[in-house]
């Protein structure tokens, strides 16, 4: 079985070939000043072997997954988790962990059913650029 090679910084999947997804992990990049995220698509491999043996299926798509160190964030919890470690007044948003799960996770869900009809989706996953390779996982980043 495979683990990372650094496992203190938390990691976030997405769906890569969603438009709103990419748009959060581009919001995720300029906001995470103190390098606290990795960043890997539900589709691509890295992401996939970080779900397996999780209690997510590795076919679910439908939200931002947080993977911090033993634990599992989804749906409106990841984000907020999320916003608690970026610059700037984002952490604020983490005062709406006292909204019930269920009316957050509703919000949530309702905006993830509709992501590509509002959005967009593109054709193939995302490919991090340059300043961008540092940020994303790759299959350097585990060990057997």
């Amino acid at each position: 079985m495979s683990r990372l090679k650094n496992q203190d910084v938390d990691i976030v999947l997405f769906d890569g070939v969603c438009n709103l997804c990419n748009q959060a992990v581009d919001f995720i990049i300029r906001h995470d000043s103190k390098d606290h995220f990795k960043l890997a698509s539900l589709q691509d491999i890295p992401g996939q072997k970080l779900l397996k043996g999780k209690s997510i299926n590795e076919d679910y798509l439908d939200s931002l997954v947080l993977l911090r160190k033993d634990k599992v964030y989804y749906k409106s919890r990841a984000a907020l988790e999320i916003a608690k470690k970026l610059k700037g007044l984002w952490p604020l948003f983490y005062g709406f962990i006292i909204v019930p799960k269920f009316l957050r996770d509703s919000i949530y869900d309702w905006i993830a059913q509709n992501r590509y009809k509002w959005f967009g989706k593109r054709d193939t996953c995302r490919l991090p650029n340059e300043d961008e390779k540092s940020k994303f996982l790759t299959m350097n980043d585990f060990v057997c």
